[in-house]
């Protein structure tokens, strides 16, 4: 297709002007006092330590992403993965030396590897919009589904990527078969939103016989089965479902890795806490930290920290979500909830064994009863430890319906791994930066009493 001929090609330029520059550099400046003896060989290892690091975070922060994700974010992807990469090899060079080398000609090349990537990102993004169309789109929803939740999907979904859809049609599963037929023949993709399960596999198969894009939201069924491994019983296939949250080893490094990064976490950041613990504390004299009761792991209940925000009173007329200029806040809470220095004393939680760093997060207990009430599949989620972050926090959005958190903990539950935990990490640092994201990062800003209708699966 031309959109990824374009996309891999500035992908190209991207490696080659990011690459060719930390070469040009290295080589002609900190190569010489890195190695002594073996100065070509060791240049060349130099620049492959860094291509495989900054082969490594972009593969994470999917930073090659051009066609599909704003430009912004594909730049501050790129400058994250290059800037790591610059910056461990930096390292190296004045660890072998054992001193200081000059960081002048490292910081011209990282400006230079800026600049580059912003015009080549912006002239590929330019050129994909205005000389790609979207593609032809059919929306197809269930028959359960609200109109005010399809307004609300065009408008946080169909809206934002509409250089990549042209919905043509936004059509129930109950109308027509032939003329929902004729549909997804007219058309070059098909997304299917909580299509019902006795129409969704004979529709998916009139898609697949065109060769057309599908799109379509999984079931809560469809989420666990991803837990599931093959298995042969003579020449029949099987799924074996691995329980893969009970896996004792995967809980034995999570808990190690806990236990070791809260440790130095907690060292490096209580400079900062001991700062914000005072400020919260002349600014009207209350209490330094704010406690509440939260499920974890079995439905285990315990108080959560943070650093006090409000007002020492904010409550009594019980739980209200805050909201954008909300009088409770103090004037340190404006300050530490805008940098998220308030979730810091989590870390003690972390170090107590109450959470991990990844995992869903901590629900407040009424919100588990409700959630619980009208969705069964919900304890499903309190099979693991909670977590300061995780899949609905890095994935979700601060609007993101309890139901597609629900989906999105669930995926993290069957596919958990050491591995996907760092990565979960590395992706939070990013969206610590992305406006959008980070209101869902900390506290979910508003959480619904209930869930949707749509969550009664047919």
């Amino acid at each position: 297709m031309e959109d990824k001929r374009i996309s891999n090609r500035a992908n190209g330029c991207l490696v080659i002007w990011n690459i060719g520059l930390f070469a040009l550099v290295w080589f002609l400046y900190y190569n010489r006092y890195t190695f002594d003896t073996y100065l070509l060989q060791g240049g060349i290892l130099s620049v492959v330590i860094f291509c495989v690091i900054y082969y490594a975070i972009s593969s994470v922060y999917s930073a090659h992403r051009i066609a599909s994700v704003q430009i912004g974010e594909t730049v501050f992807s790129q400058v994250v993965s290059f800037g790591i990469a610059d910056l461990v090899l930096y390292i190296e060079c004045c660890l072998i030396h054992n001193r200081m080398v000059n960081l002048m000609p490292g910081v011209i090349a990282v400006f230079l590897q800026i600049i580059g990537t912003m015009c080549i990102v912006t002239i590929a993004k330019r050129y994909l919009m205005k000389h790609i169309p979207p593609q032809k789109t059919v929306f197809v929803y269930g028959k359960d589904i609200s109109k005010e939740e399809i307004l609300s999907f065009k408008e946080r979904i169909l809206k934002k990527y509409e250089h990549l859809f042209d919905v043509q049609n936004m059509v129930s599963e109950t109308i027509d078969k032939e003329q929902l037929h004729q549909y997804i023949h007219e058309c070059e993709t098909v997304l299917f939103y909580e299509v019902s399960r006795e129409n969704r596999a004979g529709l998916i198969e009139e898609a697949m016989r065109d060769e057309k894009s599908i799109y379509l939201t999984p079931r809560l069924s469809d989420v666990i089965l991803m837990g599931c491994e093959p298995r042969h019983l003579l020449d029949t296939p099987l799924l074996r479902y691995g329980y893969a949250y009970q896996k004792k080893s995967l809980h034995g490094s999570k808990r190690m890795f806990d236990l070791i990064f809260s440790i130095v976490l907690l060292v490096v950041a209580s400079p900062i806490m001991l700062i914000t613990a005072i400020a919260i504390k002349i600014e009207d004299n209350g209490p330094v930290f704010y406690k509440q009761a939260r499920c974890t792991k079995d439905g285990k209940v315990f108080d959560i920290l943070k650093f006090r925000s409000m007002i020492v009173d904010a409550e009594k007329n019980g739980s209200i979500p805050c909201t954008e200029g909300d009088p409770r806040i103090t004037k340190v809470g404006k300050i530490i909830r805008a940098t998220r220095l308030d979730e810091l004393p989590q870390i003690i939680n972390i170090l107590k064994g109450e959470m991990s760093f990844v995992g869903p997060r901590p629900e407040r207990v009424e919100h588990v009863e409700q959630f619980t009430k009208e969705l069964p599949e919900f304890a499903y989620r309190m099979r693991v430890k909670g977590g300061l972050t995780g899949y609905a926090q890095i994935y979700g959005k601060y609007n993101t319906s309890a139901y597609d958190k629900l989906r999105l903990d669930l995926m993290y539950i069957e596919n958990q791994s050491f591995l996907l935990d760092l990565k979960l990490l590395m992706l939070t640092f990013k969206i610590m930066f992305t406006p959008e994201s980070t209101e869902g990062f900390t506290e979910e800003k508003s959480q619904e009493l209930a869930v949707e209708s749509q969550a009664n699966e047919n």
